[in-house]
């Protein structure tokens, strides 16, 4: 079942990792394709009010290129909880964000120079990413990423995964996790208050007791079973 999970995943993000190469690399020739930067910053956003992270799973080129490219090259070391403390977020969203709009101001009413902008900021923060997702983790930028910020912070709620009573803390979720999340540590909970969850399914698959879902009632439904 994970197996296949996977390989669904695979297929899905087969569909949208060119879209990185597209702007980050067409984009220096043909700066208006930076603009396309600004649909994928609409799309996170849009899909987090009603999805939460979901975006971020395949839908996101950036991070189906991590995914393909560079998890297969990683270190896969644990994430450092520095990279997702709330004070980096907050100082990285800034200043990309300040970024953005200091280029703007400049080549106001420039249309080419305003998408070559974007294009700038999206190769920079790339090899950041694949450094990083070399040396570390390929999932690490998503924790600093500043749409992964903000949708972050939109997903409190949104389709949260449940955690039945059947589990048994075995931790498999957390080896399969592609963010290096623990469901599990919120077993006595009920749900998993982690919103950086990116909705990919994966978890789900691995458990070997069935105890996680993406279906409101679950976990009473899964516990009623076994007892």
């Amino acid at each position: 079942m994970l197996k296949e999970k996977r390989k669904q995943r695979k297929i899905r993000q087969s569909l949208t990792w060119a879209g990185l190469p597209l702007v980050a690399v067409l984009g220096w020739l043909y700066p208006w394709l930076g603009f396309l930067l600004l649909g994928c910053m609409v799309g996170a956003v849009g899909v987090a009010i009603f999805r939460g992270r979901a975006w971020c799973d395949w839908m996101c080129p950036r991070g189906a290129f991590f995914d393909l490219f560079v998890r297969p090259l990683s270190q896969k070391k644990t994430i450092p909880a520095f990279f997702r403390s709330r004070a980096v977020r907050v100082f990285m969203l800034g200043l990309i964000f300040t970024m953005i709009g200091i280029q703007w101001y400049l080549a106001w009413g420039d249309g080419a120079a305003m998408g070559l902008a974007l294009v700038r900021i999206l190769t920079v923060t790339t090899v950041v990413g694949i450094i990083l997702g070399l040396l570390i983790h390929p999932r690490i930028w998503c924790h600093i990423c500043p749409m992964g910020t903000l949708s972050h912070w939109l997903s409190r709620g949104k389709e949260p995964l449940s955690i039945g009573k059947t589990c048994t803390v075995c931790r498999a979720c957390a080896r399969a996790c592609p963010m290096q999340l623990k469901p599990y540590e919120y077993r006595l909970d009920g749900t998993m208050g982690d919103n950086d969850c990116i909705k990919c399914g994966t978890c789900v698959a691995a458990c070997p007791r069935r105890a996680l879902s993406f279906r409101s009632g679950h976990g009473e439904k899964e516990a009623g079973l076994v007892a």
